[in-house]
């Protein structure tokens, strides 16, 4: 069997106006579709991320999830889009929460 190729992430939220601010204004990420009251997808060279509004599926899941984004400058980054935004600052990675509280871990780009 070949292994799974990566597409995308689905993370349910509460709020999906504050969803699609934070994914647009703070990350700067495009909406790709978007259903007004049920989903916001955000398309990207590795894979989409679509933010849901809680109960819209009848298959949910757990709400545990960690999303995962390479920056040229871990320091920079942080310092652009604003310390306090963020719960945990390393050398190499910081993490920020969405407004739903998921994990957003920045990694600094290898080499």
């Amino acid at each position: 069997m070949t292994s799974p190729k990566f597409l995308g992430v689905e993370l349910y939220f509460d709020d999906l106006d504050r969803a699609r601010r934070f994914y647009t204004g703070v990350l700067g990420l495009e909406i790709s579709d978007e259903q007004p009251g049920h989903h916001v997808k955000f398309d990207s060279p590795n894979g989409f991320i679509c933010c849901e509004r809680k109960g819209a599926e009848s298959y949910p899941s757990r709400d545990k999830a960690v999303l995962f984004f390479e920056v040229e400058d871990v320091a920079a980054t942080v310092a652009d889009l604003g310390s306090e935004r963020f719960v945990q600052i390393e050398p190499t990675w910081a993490v920020m929460h969405d407004p739903e509280g998921h994990n957003i871990l920045l990694l600094q780009k290898a080499g």
